[in-house]
C-alpha cells in the first residue's frame, strides 16, 4: 500500500494545541516543527543540545510567517543524561498547563560502542531510556490534557521507531537486558544490532503505555529511511550499507516527517492505540 500525505491540505488547524518535540532543531524534528507552525499550533517546544540550530530554525519560521501565531521555544536536553532530561521536563512543566502531543523524535543510529553518562549502552540510553524518563515526567500533564473538555481531550505520544527493530533478535534475547550497562562491543554489525534493540524498546514501550494509559493515544511510527544528519554522520562503510539495502527508497527530511505529522494531527478515530491490538 502506498501512503500518500499532503501536509498543506491534510493537517487541520492546530490552534490552541501545545507540542513538545525531542530533537526538534534539525532533520525530521525541524521539518515537523515547520509544518506544525504553518498550521497554527499555539506553542511548540523543541528540545536538543544545539541552541544555535534552534535559533536558526526559530528565525526561519519567523521569516516564513511574518505574523506568526506559533511560539517556538527551545529547551536544552541531552538524552544521554537522565538529569538533563529531568531538568528539561521541569522547565517545560513550569511554563505549561497542557500538552497535546509529545513527539519522541530524537535518536542516534549505529554509533560506536559507548555508554551514557548514567552508564547505559549509548543507543539504548539515548533512543529509549532518555525518552522513557521524559514521558514519565510529562505523563501527568498528558493525562490532565486528555481529561479536559469533559473527558474528550486528545493527548498523544508519538514514538519514532524503525524497521531496524528486526535486527534486535540478533543480539540473542532481542533486548539484551543483562548487558545494558556495557558497551556491547562485539564487532562491526553489533552497532546495528544495538540500534535494533533500542528501536524494539520504542515499540514495546509504546504498546505498554497504551495499555496502561488508554486515555492517551500512543502510537509508534517508522519514518522510512531518511537522508538526515543521522545518516550522513555514519562512517563511509555504514552509509553504503544503508544506501545499498535501501536503494531507491531514501526519503528527504520533509517526506520523512510525514508519518509523525500524520499521527500527530489526523483525527483521533483514524489511529489505533497500541493497547487495542
Amino acid at each position: 500500500m502506498v501512503f500518500t500525505f499532503n501536509p498543506d491540505k491534510e493537517i487541520p488547524d492546530l490552534a490552541g494545541k501545545v507540542f513538545f518535540i525531542t530533537g526538534g532543531t534539525a532533520g525530521l524534528g525541524a521539518s515537523t516543527t515547520l509544518e506544525l507552525a504553518k498550521h497554527n499550533a499555539v506553542k511548540i517546544y523543541i528540545s536538543g543540545r544545539n541552541a544555535h540550530s534552534a535559533k536558526k530554525l526559530i528565525e526561519k519560521i519567523q521569516s516564513l510567517t511574518p505574523s506568526p501565531t506559533t511560539t517556538v521555544t527551545f529547551v536544552k536536553c541531552d538524552l544521554t543524561s537522565l538529569s538533563s532530561v529531568k531538568a528539561a521536563a521541569t522547565e517545560f512543566l513550569a511554563q505549561e498547563s497542557r500538552l497535546d502531543v509529545l513527539i519522541c523524535n530524537a535518536g542516534v543510529m549505529a554509533t560506536p560502542p559507548g555508554l551514557t553518562s548514567d552508564g547505559f549502552e549509548i543507543q539504548f540510553g539515548t533512543n529509549h531510556l532518555g525518552h522513557a524518563m521524559l514521558i514519565r515526567h510529562l505523563l501527568p500533564l498528558l493525562q490532565a490534557t486528555a481529561s479536559k473538555e469533559g473527558g474528550e481531550g486528545d493527548a498523544r505520544i508519538i514514538s519514532l521507531t524503525s524497521l531496524g527493530f528486526k535486527m534486535a533478535p540478533l543480539t540473542g534475547p532481542g533486548i539484551n537486558f543483562s548487558e545494558l550497562t556495557t558497551p556491547q562491543n562485539k564487532g562491526f554489525m553489533w552497532s546495528w544490532f544495538r540500534y535494533g534493540q533500542s528501536k524494539l524498546a520504542n515499540l514495546i514501550y509504546a504498546k505498554e503505555l497504551a495499555r496502561r494509559y488508554p486515555a492517551i493515544t500512543t502510537v509508534s511510527v517508522h519514518p522510512g529511511v531518511v537522508g538526515t544528519g543521522l545518516l550522513e554522520g555514519l562512517s563511509f562503510a555504514k552509509r553504503w550499507f544503508v544506501y545499498i539495502t535501501n536503494m531507491g527508497r531514501l526519503l528527504g527530511p520533509e517526506e520523512g516527517a510525514y508519518s509523525q505529522l500524520w499521527a500527530a494531527s489526523t483525527a483521533r478515530e483514524k489511529l489505533v492505540n497500541w493497547g487495542a491490538l
